[in-house]
């Protein structure tokens, strides 16, 4: 069969992740689950998140269609590229008003433009499209975990519906074994009568970080992951309770320290601050931390 991870290079990280693929067919079938973030995790999210990039798509469209948009403070500081003012805001705030240029759609329609969106759109700075900006260690992992009969979701801080529009795609990870940040929907009845739903603005039990991420695993998906993987402080949790069971467990964190092929930063969460970098709790508490300037032989795909 070959190597199923030849973009991992021979290091102690690949000798965790392999040791848990052999471990793992010890486990009950049912009992094998994989979690995955999604941003910093299986695609670039730097140096704006995707589904950030889709509502400013959709934002600029509004503005050519009408420009008093720029009325409202987060429209405005979108639309000028102000760096500042979007920080003062706060990026969850502009989020959520950028969630409101969707307001009304049906799942179809919004399912319909993501799709649009990512089969066009460039990545900002890598020099292709934003669905060619997964990680290709990522793909490998994914693949060898479904050849062991583990069950792999995503679970993401971004919006639920966003991610599930392109996970099957991008990660063959279908739409029902995503989890995310949630919107809420108004159910009623189109001219004829028959049944719909349509998008609110409103988010639906908080955004999908940190313990709220270990809630929505059990709620969502009932059971306890055997593999929990993220890049930030938002995923700390998930890990944690990947690794504190009996059994074999892998948390794996990705550490974006590759300048050259990626960016070098460090991860954090969105909607709460963290008392120390999540590398560190990584490293203290004996996780698999990826570097990915040294782990990872090759970062992207080719792109098509």
């Amino acid at each position: 069969m070959g190597d199923p991870l030849p973009s991992w290079r021979p290091g102690a990280v690949r000798e965790s992740v392999v040791a848990f693929l052999d471990a793992v067919t010890d486990v009950p079938v049912a009992d094998r689950l994989a979690c995955f973030d999604n941003d910093g995790t299986l695609w670039c999210e730097r140096p704006t998140y995707v589904q950030f990039d889709y509502l400013i798509d959709l934002l600029r469209a509004a503005d050519r269609a009408d420009a008093t948009i720029q009325d409202r403070p987060e429209y405005a500081a979108v639309l000028d590229g102000d760096p500042e003012a979007i920080g003062d805001l706060g990026l969850v705030r502009v989020a959520l008003a950028l969630t409101e240029l969707c307001e009304g759609w049906t799942p179809e329609e919004f399912t319909a433009s993501v799709g649009a969106f990512m089969a066009r759109a460039p990545h900002p700075t890598l020099g292709r499209r934003h669905r060619w900006a997964v990680y290709q260690p990522m793909l490998e992992l994914l693949d060898a975990l479904r050849a062991r009969d583990v069950t792999v979701s995503i679970v993401s801080g971004g919006g639920t519906e966003f991610v599930r529009a392109v996970s099957d795609d991008l990660y063959g990870v279908p739409p029902e074994l995503v989890v995310g940040t949630m919107i809420a929907y108004d159910y009623d009845r189109d001219a004829g009568g028959r049944p719909r739903l349509r998008r609110t603005a409103e988010v639906d039990k908080g955004p999908n970080e940190g313990a709220a991420k270990v809630s929505a695993i059990q709620s969502q998906l009932g059971r306890r992951p055997r593999l929990a993987a993220g890049n930030s402080g938002g995923d700390r949790e998930m890990l944690e309770w990947a690794a504190g069971q009996d059994g074999p467990s892998l948390a794996l964190l990705v550490d974006h320290d590759d300048a050259d092929r990626e960016v070098a930063y460090t991860s954090v969460a969105q909607s709460f601050a963290e008392a120390e970098p999540i590398t560190e709790v990584g490293s203290a508490l004996g996780w698999t931390v990826v570097s990915m300037a040294r782990d990872w032989a090759q970062v992207f795909p080719e792109a098509r």
